[in-house]
């Protein structure tokens, strides 16, 4: 990163300083004494998170480096709750109202960081960005901002893909996927991937319990998840009604994948629905292409596949959203530059440190996932990894211009409507509607606070 040099202030203020009368020559020494005491003050900044184990591993390495680069900053990571980002900002929303100092933290999303952003806790970065002669838009691949400002600074990137079980695939006689598969497509392949009974039996594939597998295709196919561009809920989407029923017959006549009520009650983990051979494809993201390899969390021995997100109707744009983590810079941070320094130094470090796809649009990713993968190659289909990381057939889809503070209202809505719609029997249109209504009660709320 580029520091803002201060050599021809200095040559200035020692010329002026030999040129002024001896009394004021000593006030000037005094006050470049100071300014140089300053400049070399050691502080300490706070880094909030939600590192588990493997994380926290990856962020020592972060800060490791960092302070060996800028040895008068030291960090300090604090995670909050562990492996659970949403836990995390509420510690971190009772931290911020009790009056503590957050120097720098992490949030899993663009919403969550706009709610905070407009209840004033985080620290503009327009100012950190001129300062360092940067231009955010030329530096990373998403920029939100809150009335005009620039809140958060990616430091990394989640992508979706399928994961799938290549022995199974094989084994079924189907081929990996290429773009431009359809959900209809998903549903077949699925029905034919399942096999066995009772508690040996593998479905095709697994739903998690989170809100992107009510419907992926406005999850991943729209710029926003919850709203359309002129700032209306997009729940009258027609393809709620598409993937509800979609879900529904997967579940009830093709039985190709477990029962949503089994995923909740039993509090099943996704990563072990698929590792363990009971689903043998999954929605997911980049941030599971390291998992894949470490058979002593995960043990497996098939190999991985990937196909990027089918599309609802043949022919649709193969465009898909972009999520990741962002960093910010608190309010009450009195150390925010060099909170900034850090955030800058997280988000364009590509070595070994990096355990995710980096934000960065600067960075080449292709060498870090090559290196994640190496003398683990047997683990992966690698042809159809660096095809849906990196292949031109797939675009990532502009940034949204909408910026709402009450995402996780919209999200809670969705998850009951499909509640409703899988667990009692309701019809998707009557879902639909009622989903559509109370959507329309939460934005008016907002819009009048």
């Amino acid at each position: 990163m580029k520091l803002k040099k201060k050599a021809i202030l200095a040559v200035s203020t020692a010329f002026l300083s030999m040129s002024l009368l001896s009394a004021c020559s000593d006030n000037s020494s005094a006050k470049k004494s100071t300014a140089s005491e300053s400049k070399d003050k050691q502080v300490t900044i706070k880094f909030y998170n939600w590192d588990n184990e493997a994380m926290a591993a990856s962020t020592k390495q972060y800060i490791e480096q960092f302070e060996k680069k800028n040895p008068n900053i030291h960090v300090e990571s604090v995670s909050l709750v562990p492996g659970n980002s949403l836990e995390t900002l509420k510690k971190l929303d009772v931290l911020t109202a009790s009056g503590e100092s957050i120097d720098l933290a992490m949030f899993p999303s663009s919403d969550t960081l706009s709610q905070r952003a407009a209840q004033g806790v985080l620290e503009p970065l327009d100012n950190l960005y001129k300062e360092n002669k940067l231009n955010p838009e030329d530096e990373y691949y998403v920029n939100p901002k809150y009335k005009g400002k620039y809140y958060g600074i990616l430091n990394n990137v989640t992508t979706n893909f399928v994961l799938l079980n290549k022995d199974a695939l094989d084994a079924a006689g189907l081929k990996v996927p290429k773009a431009g598969w359809t959900w209809d497509d998903f549903r077949d392949y699925a029905k034919k991937l399942t096999k066995g009974e009772g508690t040996t039996k593998q479905y095709g594939a697994y739903f998690h319990t989170w809100s992107l597998y009510a419907n992926p295709v406005a999850q991943v196919q729209f710029k926003n998840p919850f709203m359309t561009e002129d700032g209306k809920t997009n729940f009258g989407d027609p393809s709620f009604e598409y993937f509800f029923n979609l879900r529904r017959t997967m579940e009830k006549t093709d039985k190709s994948i477990k029962p949503y009520a089994d995923a909740i009650g039993a509090k099943l983990n996704y990563r072990t629905e698929f590792f363990n051979g009971s689903a043998a494809m999954l929605l997911a993201g980049s941030y599971m292409i390291k998992d894949i390899s470490d058979l002593n969390q995960f043990p497996h021995n098939f190999k991985t596949a990937f196909a990027p997100v089918p599309v609802q109707s043949k022919g649709d744009k193969t465009e898909f959203f972009m999520g990741g983590n962002y960093l910010a810079v608190g309010k009450s941070s009195k150390n925010k530059d060099a909170a900034f320094k850090f955030a800058r130094f997280m988000s364009t470090n590509l070595t070994d440190a990096r355990t995710e796809l980096p934000g960065w649009k600067k960075g080449d990713a292709k060498p870090l996932v090559e290196k994640w993968i190496s003398g683990k190659e047997k683990n992966y289909d690698v042809d159809s990894l660096k095809y849906t990381l990196f292949s031109g057939d797939i675009k990532t889809l502009p940034a949204s211009k909408v910026s709402i503070t009450y995402a996780s209202q919209l999200d809670k809505i969705l998850t009951d409507g499909f509640s409703q719609f899988i667990l009692e029997n309701k019809s998707a249109k009557d879902v639909q509607k009622w989903m559509v209504d109370e959507a329309n009660k939460v934005i008016k709320e907002n819009e009048n606070n």
